[in-house]
């Protein structure tokens, strides 16, 4: 009895029954190679070497797109420079005139020069001032003017704070200068004088170093702590000084108590004035029940009773007068029943918001102006933001059919993390469900990383937008990355724009 194989590839069988006429049957590819004698002699095999050459990369770096100088400078020296070069540029040729002997008002009254340029320094950080201010410019300048008056209104309002540092860094010299003068007159100045002249003057120092720049926004609790406390301190040893040198008479070196004197003098009603705008907004502060929602644990979503218009900021604390935090409000209108705050976590005060939700916090009821005020001045506008800065532009999309959203990621800095995918997620409920509720698809673009593949062209949206929208002016919130990069694009394509500003 015989058995057979079952032939399921019959070329296989083939190959095992009769290799070499199976071989044959193939075609010349598929043949085995013939195999090269060994070299002698006289059959040397030459190799020739093949250059290897490298793989071209797959995505070569995008070069990093570069700015005019030009271009650079007029975004430097903005209004806020150009404020403070004014106001103390004018102050120190008056400074240098009253110490020539040139200018005897500025020698004989450099009490009331400090004093009023404190004044001066205040009243454009006032809140009450502010909101007056804006609600001036924007009722009474909104849409008929030329477009650059408008842009012209907005760029003042905003840059206001160029005053505020001009003005105060006048007066700490002027300060310097009559203790100076104190000092080199010493025979008929009181040592009480003398002596407050010199406290008065460290204390407005610390103040207005604390407010520099680089102390501001690295370290914020620092600034808060010596800007306010050391100022107040400041004030009150403004007060004794003004009184003792309004009160003593060099000549006769005698104390006129009597005080008519006293409020005979310029610099008295200057510090009175002083302390009124230093005090008022304080008037308005409460402790006032929250809720919060944490659609993720990056964000706290702040609802507020009441509802705001467009384009307000307020200050929140867990303190009554103590670590201040700035957010932008979210509301759907003035006659609203809440109104919204959005803190990403970014530091201590934001990360306890999410980690340990409060019931109620301590915030001005009086709320202070940003730039998405001046909104009213347009006609048609683009607001662009990046990551949490939704809740500074929002209200102005919300309560307007004239403006247009754009929400955009960006890369955290010394990362290739990109802010803005799935924001609906980030964001919850109750924000996006007002974005849905308000704005319309027309005007709405809510970019998500992830789903569209990364980060987008941020210019080539904006520059799309503006044309699309017909719009007069782009307002951006951002971070200090994405505002840079966004205002030198928009100057390079004659887009007016304002950026992010971090002098508050």
């Amino acid at each position: 009895m015989s058995f057979q194989f079952p032939v399921i590839c019959p070329e296989i069988w083939q190959m095992f029954k009769d290799p070499v006429s199976y071989e044959k049957s193939l075609p010349p590819q598929r043949r085995q190679p013939t195999k090269l004698p060994l070299p002698t002699k006289k059959n040397k095999v030459v190799v020739k070497e093949i250059p290897v050459v490298p793989a071209p990369p797959s995505s070569p770096p995008k070069p990093k797109h570069k700015v005019s100088r030009w271009i650079l400078f007029q975004l430097w020296f903005n209004t806020y420079r150009k404020f403070f070069v004014l106001s103390f540029g004018i102050n120190m040729i008056g400074l240098g005139l009253a110490a020539g002997g040139v200018w005897e008002y500025g020698e004989r009254y450099t009490g009331a020069i400090v004093v009023a340029n404190f004044n001066v320094a205040i009243l454009m950080r006032n809140e009450v001032f502010g909101r007056l201010l804006y609600l001036i410019v924007t009722t009474c300048f909104a849409k008929w003017p030329p477009l650059w008056f408008r842009l012209g209104c907005t760029s003042v309002l905003q840059h206001l704070g160029g005053i505020h540092s001009g003005c105060a860094l006048s007066g700490v010299a002027w300060l310097l200068y009559k203790v100076v003068y104190n000092f080199t007159h010493m025979k008929i100045s009181h040592d009480a004088v003398l002596i407050m002249g010199v406290f008065t003057n460290i204390a407005v120092m610390v103040s207005a170093l604390s407010a520099f720049p680089w102390v501001r926004n690295n370290h914020h609790n620092v600034f808060e702590r010596h800007h306010r406390f050391v100022g107040w301190i400041g004030l009150i040893f403004t007060w004794v000084f003004v009184i003792l040198g309004n009160t003593y008479d060099p000549s006769t070196r005698t104390w006129n108590l009597d005080g008519r004197d006293l409020v005979r003098q310029q610099d008295f009603w200057f510090t009175v004035g002083m302390t009124v705008f230093v005090a008022l907004p304080w008037f308005f502060v409460r402790e006032v029940p929250v809720d919060i929602e944490l659609p993720s644990s990056k964000v706290a979503i702040i609802r507020f009773k009441r509802g705001m218009q467009q384009g307000l900021l307020g200050r929140i604390s867990r303190s009554s007068i103590m670590e201040y935090h700035a957010f932008g409000i979210v509301s759907e209108g003035p006659k609203a029943e809440y109104h919204y705050m959005i803190a990403g976590v970014q530091g201590d005060f934001t990360r306890s918001l999410v980690e340990d939700p409060p019931k109620t916090l301590w915030t001005r009821e009086l709320k202070f102006a940003g730039v998405s005020n001046t909104s009213t001045l347009y006609k048609r506008g683009i607001r662009v933001c990046t990551g949490t800065g939704i809740g500074a532009a929002l209200s102005t999309c919300l309560q307007s059919k004239n403006w247009y959203v754009a929400t955009v990621p960006y890369t955290f800095p010394g990362t290739d993390h990109l802010q803005g995918s799935n924001q609906e997620k980030t964001f919850g409920p109750t924000i996006s469900g007002l974005i849905y509720k308000h704005i319309e698809p027309e005007r709405l673009l809510l970019w998500d990383s992830k789903a569209r593949g990364g980060r987008p062209d941020t210019m080539k949206i904006i520059k799309e937008a503006y044309e699309y929208w017909n719009a007069e002016v782009v307002l951006i919130t951002s971070n200090w990355i994405g505002n840079e990069e966004m205002t030198q694009g928009c100057k390079e394509a004659g887009i007016p724009c304002f950026g992010t500003l971090w002098d508050f």
